[in-house]
């Protein structure tokens, strides 16, 4: 299925001020409908950072038009700017290549086998900088495919991981990333190989909700086929879910095939999650709500 088809479908499905007051918060980011007090949401944020969270993911599903759009532009830029907090650090295996010169960078060793009618110019005239070349240290870019799990109920919190985990990744893999959304098929939200907007691809998976049954499998091998359109050396998928598989084929052949695997999963209900990370060598963590994904996945880079 077709993202913006399945985005559209979410859509018609929304939730009343009714549903929303059950949220701690509600009556006081929205005090009335079509209002969105944005100071009242940034205290709710400052106290309690999972609750606002989902109560923000909610919002975006609002029956209220006005009130749901506020939600939408307000979502994308709270949820990007959660997932930049702390620095990034890019790793993977360094190779020794051979590149142009450019002045004003430090690293490299003069490539000696290339450059000896220039250098031998050099003794009676400046190089020309394009001429040159030099041999140095360089690391693969690092591919991420996200991969969150939407069968069931989505709402809430787990909606709200989904869209966090949607600008984590983005934030990390600019340039090479992908976010897949799964239940009984899978929606792939954002292409690994066509750039969009992290802001409109928080939005769009906030836009999803569950539905059916837990295809696991399916999902893996469709975050290995977005990663075979990278030609980064390290391809990584991250894949946010409980684990608990009730359709398919056997998740642990799928999840064997990928270059590596790393998984997310909530705090308490972990157990099928873990006994697949064992089974397969996946690196595993757990969240106790949506504002520690950013931290889960540098908890996940660092093992």
């Amino acid at each position: 299925m077709a993202a913006e088809q399945a985005v559209q479908e979410a859509s018609r499905r929304t939730r009343s001020r009714r549903e929303l007051a059950r949220h701690e918060h509600f009556d006081d980011v929205s005090p009335e409908v079509g209002v969105l007090d944005e100071e009242a949401l940034d205290r709710a944020l400052a106290d309690d950072p999972d609750a606002a969270l989902a109560l923000l993911a909610d919002l975006t599903g609002a029956t209220d038009p006005k009130l749901k759009e506020l939600a939408r532009r307000s979502a994308g830029r709270i949820v990007v700017d959660l997932a930049r907090r702390g620095s990034v650090t890019r790793r993977g295996v360094g190779r020794i290549v051979r590149q142009r010169y450019r002045p004003g960078e430090g690293t490299g060793d003069l490539d000696l086998e290339v450059a000896p009618e220039t250098l031998a110019l050099a003794r009676r005239v400046a190089p020309d900088p394009d001429e040159l070349r030099v041999r140095g240290w360089v690391r693969p870019g690092t591919a991420l495919a996200l991969v969150v799990d939407r069968s069931g109920s989505m709402g809430g919190a787990p909606l709200a991981a989904a869209a966090v985990g949607a600008a984590a990744v983005a934030w990390r893999a600019p340039a090479d990333h992908s976010v897949l959304a799964f239940a009984g098929d899978v929606v792939v939200v954002k292409p690994q190989d066509v750039p969009m907007p992290a802001e409109r691809v928080v939005n769009d998976v906030l836009a999803l909700r569950g539905f059916g049954t837990t295809d696991l499998a399916l999902a893996l091998r469709a975050a290995g086929e977005q990663l075979q359109r990278s030609q980064a050396g390290r391809k990584v998928t991250v894949l946010l879910s409980d684990c608990r598989t009730t359709a398919g084929a056997d998740a642990g052949t799928a999840a064997a095939s990928l270059d590596e695997l790393w998984i997310v999963a909530p705090e308490g209900d972990s157990a099928d999650a873990e006994a697949l990370a064992a089974r397969v060598g996946a690196r595993l963590t757990t969240v106790a709500g949506p504002a520690d994904i950013p931290a889960a996945l540098a908890r996940l880079l660092d093992q």
